[in-house]
């Protein structure tokens, strides 16, 4: 997978791609991640991609100029499944929309500052819309990493253990079962005999049972998808 992310800060973006999970990833061959200054297409000498908004108003809008200029030339060197604009009032993602987009090849993502982007840009140029929650972020740069980080995550080979991300929580619209490890004695509190059986068919029923439990009193809208 190659992920292009358009932005006006990419120093804040960096530093979580050169640890962890997402690195080893990378260096694996798996992902690459690629930033794209959006500075570097403007035209004007103060390097400006804001400008105030027609019909007045508080706050600045990005412009669609040095957007059609980044995308334009991203997409004349290789096709793209997704153009995603990172925006409060997207689709909220998702597991199911995780798993989906982890099967992709290539996606530029656009993080939005200031008030947003011109809505030409929405128009003609984005193909998904997506949000991480229903709050007002900066920029979009750190839903960008969300994003990044939910799917690089499922690409085979990422994970030492490939099953480990079946069992996440809203995998199969359910959480994740209460989980233990040693010691199976602390203070008293112990971890419960089934973990402790070796009967794989009970742990598996154990672990089924508990997850929708957990699901039902947290998160019973789940249960209706």
């Amino acid at each position: 997978m190659r992920i292009d992310i358009i932005t006006v800060v990419p120093e804040l973006l960096r530093s979580p791609f050169e640890a962890s999970i997402m690195k080893r990833a990378i260096e694996k061959g798996l992902v690459e991640v690629h930033f794209h200054n959006l500075r570097d297409y403007t035209t004007n000498k103060y390097k400006s991609v804001d400008d105030y908004p027609y019909g007045g108003g508080a706050g600045m809008v990005m412009m669609v100029e040095p957007i059609d200029k980044c995308i334009t030339q991203l997409k004349s060197e290789r096709d793209y499944d997704e153009i995603i604009y990172m925006t409060p009032d997207g689709e909220t993602l998702h597991q199911g929309m995780a798993n989906a987009m982890s099967l992709y090849e290539n996606i530029i993502i656009l993080c939005g500052h200031y008030k947003g982007v011109d809505q030409r840009v929405r128009d003609h140029f984005i193909t998904k819309e997506i949000s991480i929650g229903d709050y007002v972020l900066s920029g979009g740069e750190l839903g960008a990493l969300v994003l990044a980080d939910a799917l690089i995550r499922l690409i085979p080979g990422v994970l030492s253990d490939e099953t480990s991300a079946l069992t996440d929580s809203f995998q199969d619209n359910l959480l994740s079962p209460p989980i233990y490890t040693r010691p199976a004695d602390y203070k008293g509190w112990k971890v419960p005999d089934v973990l402790l059986s070796g009967h794989a068919a009970k742990i598996d029923q154990w672990r089924e049972e508990k997850a929708f439990e957990h699901t039902k009193n947290r998160r019973p809208d789940l249960l209706d998808r």
